[in-house]
């Protein structure tokens, strides 16, 4: 049923609570998920399981601090882009250095992209020639980021 708009997942209580451990802690073990979600370990990876083969759960991450590695200039580049340009330009972004995301909008602006790179030399150099030199791009518009925060998210109480 993955993939199927028409039959989407319904989750419920246990399904939100490991979604909201793994959320907390991706590399908390089964044993300790299994405990808090109040299962057995058996049912925590069949649970982890059907979640991923649903799509629901796409993969596990690590946060990183980004000037600590080195990543200490950041910007939201805004671009408006040519209509049908959407595809090359997502190939494109796909192969950018410094590209952390991008997304296709509706509004004022068409992609959001999100770049991080070394420091205000590097990052004037993405934006100034390398996403103002795509292929369809007709505009773009730059934030820069001062300071970052992550929020709770999504509440999977």
């Amino acid at each position: 049923m993955a993939d199927d708009p028409s039959h989407p997942y319904v989750l419920d209580a246990i399904d939100r609570r490991i979604i909201r451990e793994l959320v907390a802690d991706s590399r908390i073990s089964i044993r300790a998920l299994a405990e808090k979600a109040h299962i057995s370990r058996a049912h925590a990876y069949t649970r982890i399981g059907r979640l991923q083969g649903e799509g629901i759960i796409e993969g596990f991450t690590t946060r990183i601090a980004h000037e600590k590695a080195g990543l200490g200039s950041s910007a939201f580049v805004a671009l408006s882009i040519k209509q049908d340009s959407w595809r090359g330009i997502a190939s494109q972004l796909r192969s950018l250095s410094f590209v952390e995301h991008y997304s296709l909008l509706g509004g004022e602006f068409d992609v959001l992209v999100l770049v991080r790179s070394p420091d205000d030399r590097a990052l004037r150099h993405v934006v100034l020639e390398q996403l103002q030199g795509l292929e369809g791009v007709l505009s773009t518009r730059t934030w820069l980021i001062f300071e970052e925060a992550n929020g709770p998210g999504a509440e999977w109480v």
